[in-house]
């Protein structure tokens, strides 16, 4: 059996069937911003392995990091006992995210980070004596992940999980907001989304213990983007209702929207802060979930007095050394100049798709391009012209997309570009 049998055998791929599972491509390395196949042909990643390699692959400052920390101390328990990378990480958090989070708590995924933020919301409240609030409301075409709490605020069909409506806990969605990144902000709560959002919190509020949504860009769910303001006057709004704000930047995080996080296109902070994916750059799996101090101290006031979860590899020591490298090299190198020159680059390359016949909208923002389609497209079909075009992107639902790592050169990504445009005319 060869390996490529063994694997269509055996092997279960994301959101695959089976008994079909498809062009699948054989990588045996990755170098910069490219992967090689296992015949030697090479892919320019527009998709930084699901938006996270954001260095390119193999950073040598990150390599190092790990290989170091491997030699010394791959992994220890984190109940009862602690050690340097997980501080050093956590003082380099602190000095980029939000001045009001300040409460660190490791995790081993995105999807973790949020089902910990959603424990957090309901045990804050639980521990402030409103056991009711334990539902949360969100926006329509959000994703936060796969594991179970984290979907039930997915979008009901763009989240991918419409399968899964009936088992999973009921919560309060409101559409998505209207008024786009870029636009002027209407002030009418009727025209800018915010009045049927408070007419949500004003009716469930008794059981509302937060409103979790992504900040500016949202994800998987529909790759859109939207005003900041929305998210300055949700603010104003789940502190009248008494409700927490969680912001879900698994996806956003470590300059993808052009800043250091999406947060940083409001004036407002969130009362918690999902982190993942870029964390490492794209070396491992971690991540964090980061809450105020008003929110671990009043968990830590209540009963049983410790909050309520504890992965197995919490803190990694690797993935901590991995992150704090990523951090310096955001700290070092130009990322700012790279992502505005990407946005600008793929603004001018990607706006002629607006006039190929079945493209509903082009849209750009930071390192982030999309072309949305009036239909579905096919991720499998895509995959078929990969190796012609010498780029690997991923679409999913309308979407033709692409979020490269932020050290892609031009010429990379003109060739990016043009596959775009390329799978927007045969897809």
């Amino acid at each position: 059996m060869t390996p490529e049998d063994f694997d269509r055998t055996h092997l279960w791929h994301p959101y695959t069937n089976v008994s079909k599972p498809g062009l699948m491509h054989r990588v045996r390395s990755t170098e910069g911003v490219r992967l090689v196949l296992q015949d030697g042909t090479e892919l320019i990643d527009a998709m930084s392995s699901w938006w996270s390699a954001i260095h390119g692959y193999r950073h040598p400052n990150i390599i190092k990091a790990v290989k170091d920390q491997l030699d010394c101390m791959p992994h220890v328990m984190f109940g009862g006992l602690t050690h340097d990378p997980a501080i050093a990480l956590g003082q380099k958090l602190l000095q980029i995210t939000p001045p009001s989070t300040n409460r660190i708590f490791y995790s081993d995924s995105g999807s973790v980070a949020v089902e910990v933020a959603m424990k957090m919301a309901v045990q804050y409240h639980h521990a402030l004596g409103n056991s009711a609030k334990i539902q949360f409301a969100t926006i329509r075409s959000g994703y936060h992940g796969d594991t179970w709490k984290a979907m039930s605020v997915c979008d009901p069909v763009t989240g991918m999980h419409e399968l899964f409506q009936g088992a999973l806990s009921i919560q309060h969605f409101v559409e998505r907001p209207p008024i786009r990144f870029g636009e002027c902000w209407n002030d009418d709560p009727e025209q800018n989304g915010l009045a049927a959002l408070r007419r949500v919190l004003e009716k469930h509020h008794d059981t509302l213990s937060a409103l979790i949504l992504e900040p500016i860009v949202q994800g998987a769910g529909g790759m859109y983007f939207y005003h900041p303001e929305y998210l300055n006057q949700a603010r104003h709004l789940c502190d009248g209702f008494n409700l927490l704000l969680i912001f879900d930047e698994i996806a956003t995080g470590f300059g993808r929207s052009g800043k250091m996080f999406a947060t940083g296109h409001c004036t407002i902070e969130p009362d918690i802060l999902c982190l993942g994916k870029a964390l490492t750059g794209g070396t491992m799996s971690f991540a964090a979930t980061i809450a105020t101090e008003k929110v671990a101290e009043s968990i830590g006031g209540g009963n049983p007095g410790v909050f309520m979860h504890g992965p197995t590899f919490m803190a990694n020591p690797l993935a901590c050394a991995a992150a704090a490298a990523s951090l310096d090299l955001l700290a070092t190198t130009p990322w700012q100049n790279n992502v505005a020159n990407i946005e600008v680059q793929l603004k001018t390359e990607l706006g002629p798709a607006q006039d190929l016949p079945n493209v509903a909208d082009v849209r750009v923002l930071g390192a982030i391009g999309v072309i949305e389609m009036n239909h579905r497209v096919s991720a499998e079909q895509a995959h078929r012209y990969t190796r012609k075009l010498g780029v690997w992107l991923r679409p999913f639902g309308h979407n033709i997309y692409c979020m490269p790592p932020f050290v892609t050169s031009s010429d990379d990504l003109s060739q990016i570009s043009a596959a775009m445009l390329h799978l927007a005319e045969v897809l």
